[in-house]
């Protein structure tokens, strides 16, 4: 009798368990982009403007991202944006010519997914409107890599390298950072008179280090593809349309290693 009670109570036990499942199952929303803040259903970012200073020394980009974007929901009045480590001083909406400061504030952080970023977008915005942000990075971002010049292979020079992907776009950018959306994108990047900087953009192969570079991306393209490398940077090219951006000491190496492309 005792058997037949623990067994009955087993499968009532895995009865439970199994509609719980099912339950869970049910709820799960494939159209739903789960790691991310983003409310990309009521607002979406259409185009992306940076203008950044790269500071070795502080580990940190600092400037600001200006965003072009298009209001779905017209009763909508607030924007979440992803964050991760990154510092917000201000945030400015311009409409036609005119621009005013907007109310934002942090949310609570969760380990995985950051800091949603809110910000506040009156009701008589227009159905489209540039939202400007001014921070900085954090030498903690989790999608920029550091490196003192002993780390590289001249040993002169350090370097910095971006890896946005899967969802670590928010650790220097401020954006809807989801596969959900697609933007077009232009920067203007400031670095030590030595170095170059290279972006997943246009990049003109006889740019003169003067410091200051200008990138333009067409095509829209996902937040995790949005990438940036600055150092003692050379180019060799591969073919008329194909080449490498590297440093000098690993140039033949790397056109030897990327023929085939």
């Amino acid at each position: 009798m005792y058997r037949k009670l623990v067994t009955t109570v087993i499968i009532l036990l895995l009865i439970a368990s199994c509609s719980k499942q099912a339950e869970e199952i049910d709820s799960y929303d494939p159209s739903r982009d789960y790691f991310t803040f983003a409310n990309t259903d009521q607002f979406v970012t259409e185009h992306l403007a940076l203008d950044l200073d790269v500071d070795f020394e502080r580990e940190e980009l600092r400037g600001s991202a200006t965003q072009t974007i298009r209001r779905l929901d017209a009763t909508a009045t607030e924007i979440v944006l992803d964050t991760r480590d990154l510092t917000i001083a201000s945030a400015v909406i311009v409409t036609a010519g005119s621009s005013a400061p907007a109310e934002f504030r942090l949310g609570d952080s969760d380990e995985t997914l950051g800091t949603p970023l809110h910000v506040t977008v009156p009701a008589d915005v227009g159905e489209q409107f540039d939202l400007v942000l001014e921070y900085r990075t954090s030498p903690k971002s989790t999608a920029l890599q550091w490196l003192p010049p002993e780390l590289t292979a001249g040993g002169k020079h350090a370097m910095m390298f971006s890896q946005s992907q899967a969802i670590h776009a928010r650790s220097w950018v401020p954006v809807q950072d989801t596969p959900a959306i697609r933007i077009t994108y232009e920067a203007t990047i400031r670095t030590p008179k030595s170095m170059l900087a290279v972006m997943s953009a246009d990049n003109d192969p006889l740019t003169p280090r003067s410091g200051e570079y200008k990138f333009e991306m067409p095509q829209p393209i996902p937040p995790y593809l949005l990438a940036i490398a600055v150092g003692n940077f050379y180019f060799a090219p591969l073919g008329e349309d194909t080449g490498v951006f590297t440093e000098p000491e690993l140039l033949d190496a790397s056109v030897y290693e990327f023929a085939d492309t």
